[in-house]
Parts: structure tokens; sequence; C-alpha cells
């Protein structure tokens, strides 16, 4: 009788403890759907007279893609219904085999026998010349959710250049990958605009391509002829890896979707003396200096205990950009959990942190690249003069407050 029981009790155990095992096993089928289809999926089954009988410009690079990785090139070039006559490469180039700051010159695009013109370097907006044959320029990029990435100002310019040559300008909407819930950080002030940051908004703006278009369009009177392509399915809530799409590398060291929520704070190390990572196989998730004790500096960020990230004493040697071909000394940047991960914040503690730490050795470079990227330069002189990341914070909270509430009117994804 007393087997009887135990077997029983043994038998029961096992059904139990394999409920939470199918059930895993359903929510990983679930997440493995496609839950989201992206703009250019959207075009070509619902909305293709946008292009029928036009010649169309392609603004685009490898991660205009539909949701089986075939590129937005092929598909419309292959189309019968569409006249493809040109495509416009960003920063990177079509084929994003460019390295960052490298410009590339006009060519002809080997696959498909299209002319291929360069939108980052000496001109980076399109001229009349290079849309002499383009009745519709559509643009299909995707973003990283971060103000200092040039893709979302190619597009600006792009429909500036729409707007002056009297063509309509279509955006094939795509994700935003760190969601569309997050904003922060300061609005940048006019007289720091540049090229990788064009306009007043914040670091983390937590919009997509086709909402900043529509943003930009109207604050900043560009008024183009502008038609946003939806996606089915997006959610603000969702980051990139909930939507079942494919990531294709952003840039040459915008490699995972994980970059992309670490960006916000590490790239900020740019305008600086210490390494962003470039030259490694995990950019902007390691970052260091030769001049730092990677042991004391994780155990100093660690003990100040930031929301949804860990740091870990790391060494590496960059193969290229800063402290190229010697062993430079820091952390990699773990987040642990992307909702409560404060991107802005984490940076600046970082950034601080390194400064008190090594004073005879941090600097920020030159040419005010530091303050092109926070968009300010009070920020840089805060920490210089020893104020805390939350005093700086409270400096830009109302600025951050007031985009929100104008940003709310371009929300295409409620």
């Amino acid at each position: 009788m007393l087997k009887r029981i135990l077997l029983l009790i043994t038998i029961l155990m096992v059904a139990f403890s394999a409920i939470p095992a199918e059930k895993d096993v359903a929510a990983h089928k679930e997440k493995k759907k496609n839950k989201v289809t992206p703009g250019v999926e959207v075009l070509l089954k619902d909305q293709k007279e946008l292009l029928k009988g036009k010649k169309v410009g392609l603004i685009t690079n490898p991660t205009g893609i539909d949701s089986g990785l075939n590129s937005i090139v092929d598909l419309l070039n292959e189309d019968p219904e569409i006249e493809l006559t040109a495509l416009y490469g960003p920063e990177h180039g079509v084929r994003g085999d460019a390295q960052a700051g490298s410009s590339v010159e006009f060519y002809i695009d080997e696959k498909t026998g299209l002319p291929v013109y360069s939108l980052y370097g000496k001109t980076k907006k399109p001229t009349p010349e290079m849309l002499a044959n383009v009745d519709v320029l559509v643009f299909d990029i995707q973003d990283v959710g971060t103000r200092y990435y040039t893709y979302i100002y190619t597009m600006a310019y792009a429909m500036e250049a729409a707007k002056e040559n009297n063509i309509p300008f279509i955006v094939l909407d795509r994700p935003n990958p760190q969601g569309g819930l997050s904003v922060d950080g300061p609005v940048l002030e006019p007289e720091f605009a540049s090229f990788v940051g064009l306009y007043p908004i914040p670091l983390k703006h937590g919009m997509t391509v086709g909402e900043l278009a529509s943003f930009f369009n109207k604050e900043f009177e560009i008024g183009a002829d502008l038609t946003v392509v939806k996606m089915n399915g997006w959610k603000r809530s969702m980051n990139f890896d909930e939507t079942g799409l494919p990531f294709v590398l952003a840039s040459p060291n915008m490699p995972t979707v994980s970059t992309t929520f670490v960006y916000p704070a590490t790239g900020l190390i740019e305008g600086t003396n210490v390494s962003e990572g470039r030259g490694t196989t995990k950019p902007f998730e390691l970052i260091g200096a030769p001049y730092i004790n990677s042991t004391d500096l994780a155990e100093k960020l660690n003990s100040l205990s930031l929301p949804g990230v860990k740091f870990r004493a790391a060494s590496f040697t960059p193969t290229f950009s800063k402290h190229a071909g010697k062993l430079s000394h820091g952390v990699e940047i773990y987040v642990t959990d992307r909702e409560e991960f404060e991107a802005v914040p984490t940076g600046l503690h970082i950034i601080k942190t390194i400064h008190d730490m090594y004073p005879d050795d941090f600097q920020f470079l030159a040419a005010n690249n530091f303050s092109l990227l926070i968009g300010n330069d009070w920020v840089r002189t805060m920490i210089l003069e020893g104020a805390s990341v939350a005093d700086i914070m409270n400096k830009y909270q109302d600025e951050q407050d007031e985009f929100m509430m104008v940003r709310k009117e371009y929300l295409i994804y409620k």
C-alpha cells in the first residue's frame, strides 16, 4: 500500500512539474510568431497604388527588409508594377559596408544596375539633378531610437528636397527597437545642432521613424507631401525582440538589439577620451581606456545600484578607433531589465564616475564633440564642477516634459 501511495505521489509530482514546461514551450512558440508587419509589407500588399505609374527613388540600407529578410531594393526592383529608378544611401551606404564617418561616392549598383547616390559626406540633401528621374521618394531604414544617429536627419533633409522639387515623400514605418514609451535626456539646444542632432528633441525620443517624420514635417515647417505607411501590430510597449521581426545590424557598430539599448548611455562616451568599444566585438557594451582600473570602476559603478544594469570588469584591445592596438580597461555593461534601465542617467553616471576617479587622465574631446552629442554645453560644465547626476537630471526635466506634451500629437500608435 505504501509503495502505491509513493508511486502515486511521484506520478503527480512529475505531472505538475511538466505543466510549467508546457506553458514555457507555448509561450516560446507564441513569441516566435511574427506579431508586427513592417511598413514595406503593408505597402506592397495594401497600398501599392502609392507607387504605380511613378518613377520611384528609394532611400534605404541593409535594414530595409521584409519579415522574410528580402531587401526592399529587390522587392521593388523585381515588382513588374513598380519602376525603381534610383537608390540613395545614408551613412554607411546602401549596402552598409562603409565605416562611421566614411563617405560613399556615386556608383552603379551591381545587382540592379541602378544609380546610387550618397546622402552622407559632401551631399546630405538630394540635389535636383539626383531627383531628375524620380516622381516619388520612399524612405525605408531601421532607426535605433536615439537622437544622435544620422539616419533620421537623412530623412529630414530628403523631405526638404522632396518639398523643394514637388515630389511626394513616403516613409515605410519600422519599430523603435527600444520601444515607444521611454523618453529621456536633455532636449537639444539649437546652437548645438549638427548632423548627429538636427532638431530640439530629447536624447531618447521614444518615437518611430514615421512619427518623427510627421513631427519634423510640421513642427519644423518642412511642409513635404508626406505619407507614413503604418506598421500593423506594433505596440508602444514592445521592444524589438517582441516584434517577431529579424534584426539586421543597423550600422557596422550597431550589431544587436542589445546595442540599441546601451547606445543612449555609452554613445555619449564618444565625446571623451574613453573608448566606446569601437574596434571590438561589443561596441558600446564595452567601454574603457588604458588609464582605468577595471576592477575599481566596476565596483564603483555597481555600488551605485543603478536600475536594470550591472557592470563587469573587462579589458580589451580595440582594433581601430580610439586606443587602437592598446590594452584598455573598463567595464562591460549588462542591461538586466530593459524596462527598468535608465540609459541617459546611466551614461551620465559612467562619465561622471570616470571623471571623478581619474581627474588627471579623463578628458572631454575638443571641437565640442560631447556637447554636440548631449545637445548643450552645461552638462559638461556641471560634470567638471562636481555636480551630481540628480542635479543634471533635474535641470533638463522641464524641457523634457514640454517635449512630451508636443509629442502626443504625433504618436501614430496609441
